[in-house]
């Protein structure tokens, strides 16, 4: 694969878009001058684990990007977050743990506030692009506070990759002519960023690549421009191929976001949305490592973070804090000024990425139940982990530090006393939450 070309189609477009647009203005910095508050670009690799970016020890992949990006910002070591889509989503974008609010699969309950509903009430333009996967009921994502959209999985479910099916503010769009969705998705990424540099904006990219099915992408010597389908040309070795189209279109957003002249302040972060999946074994800090998506381990929750904010976040800095999902709501609120909602579950972690002192999260709380089944109870598993120890609600223990795979429980009896002082305090935790889940909610 010529990396050189990668995504050259893509970044044309984004690049005229981007032109056209800042033509228009005396200087490109006069975008900056029309509005002080940060933009915020929030971006979302799907089924994309911490072992896929170069910076954090791939040696399977080449992220010259989100490389880019580490190396101006923040590079978070331990964020973890759900080990499945939706339940990661629902968490992200409202800023409570799944135990408050988390119904079934593929639903967000209508009733739910969003960080987007917080920027649009604050008179930012707000956009949404890529995958939707939160209810099929048409105008949800204005619903949810997004003045526009480009999406895919919103009401139906089309191919996503060659040929795709989207719906663009509501109204589907169906692609026939060789166009490769993640191209699409990302040209409405530019085209936002453009159109609205003079003012603050809001956008959520929750990309649809590097999910399964693993397909050739247009930068793939075996591109099938006709293609039809998600069955079609299917083969592991593509996810690879996928992951350098994925941080490419990353690229595109950064260079029109310095050609639209809102580069300094624009916040930008990258994460993934749970553990790559389970068939792709890839080379991490000198070994195999299988990903884990669905599952509660390391291998299904430690996702990248990657944060850059050249007007207020130092550069080429590694954070070894806990961050979760439901961090992230309280933490652009306030780095754009505004009040997030008083119950969120967050704990902002601005002032690590400011490098001023912090409070940093002692632990991270989880309730996991990703789908409700036809019969039987309702799965659950539910833990604290404070970056050592994990207590379960049903009960076993592990040294997460010792045994990452939680396959031996610990003998509770031969902890030493700091040990038994730190695991007091994720008890405590977990017992904090036994009253949380809300009688509306099913089981």
């Amino acid at each position: 694969m010529n990396t050189s070309h990668l995504c050259m189609r893509t970044l044309l477009a984004c690049l005229l878009l981007s032109l056209s647009g800042i033509f228009s203005l005396a200087h490109p910095a006069e975008a900056v001058a029309q509005q002080e508050r940060p933009n915020v670009v929030l971006i979302m690799a799907d089924d994309f684990g911490y072992e896929c970016v170069a910076a954090n020890g791939s040696e399977s992949y080449t992220t010259p990007h989100l490389d880019r990006l580490a190396s101006e910002g923040v590079r978070f070591t331990r964020c973890h977050v759900q080990p499945l889509c939706t339940p990661t989503r629902v968490e992200l974008m409202t800023g409570l743990s799944n135990v408050r609010n988390y119904d079934d699969f593929g639903i967000l309950p209508e009733s739910e506030r969003t960080f987007a509903h917080i920027f649009r009430a604050a008179g930012y333009a707000t956009g949404i692009c890529g995958k939707w996967q939160l209810g099929k009921k048409p105008g949800l994502p204005d619903h949810f506070g997004f003045d526009e959209s480009l999406l895919w999985q919103q009401t139906r479910r089309p191919p996503r990759y060659a040929n795709p099916g989207l719906e663009r503010n509501g109204t589907e769009e169906d692609y026939r002519q060789g166009e490769y969705g993640p191209d699409l998705i990302n040209q409405f990424a530019c085209d936002f960023i453009t159109r609205h540099r003079g003012e603050p904006f809001l956008l959520y990219y929750p990309m649809i690549l590097t999910h399964d099915p693993f397909q050739p992408t247009p930068d793939s010597p075996d591109w099938d421009p006709k293609a039809q389908g998600e069955k079609v040309h299917r083969n592991l070795r593509h996810f690879g191929e996928m992951v350098a189209y994925a941080d490419a279109m990353v690229g595109n957003v950064l260079s029109v976001l310095e050609r639209a002249g809102v580069d300094d302040n624009t916040l930008v972060i990258f994460l993934g949305d749970n553990g790559t999946h389970r068939t792709v074994t890839s080379r991490f800090e000198g070994k195999d490592f299988q990903g884990g998506k669905g599952q509660t381990t390391h291998r299904g929750t430690h996702v990248p973070c990657i944060v850059r904010w050249p007007a207020k976040v130092p550069a080429a800095r590694v954070c070894d804090d806990l961050v979760t999902t439901v961090d992230f709501l309280p933490t652009i609120t306030e780095a754009a000024g505004l009040a997030a909602f008083e119950n969120t579950d967050g704990i902002s972690f601005l002032p690590q990425l400011q490098g001023t002192p912090a409070a940093p999260r002692e632990w991270i709380y989880s309730w996991y139940s990703p789908r409700i089944p036809a019969k039987g109870p309702r799965p659950i598993a539910e833990s604290v982990f404070d970056g050592r120890f994990k207590r379960y609600r049903s009960g076993e223990l592990y040294d997460v530090a010792a045994d990452p795979e939680e396959a031996k429980p610990l003998d509770e009896q031969t902890l030493d006393q700091a040990a038994k002082h730190a695991v007091a305090g994720i008890d405590e935790a977990l017992r904090s939450f036994a009253a949380a889940r809300p009688a509306r909610l099913k089981e």
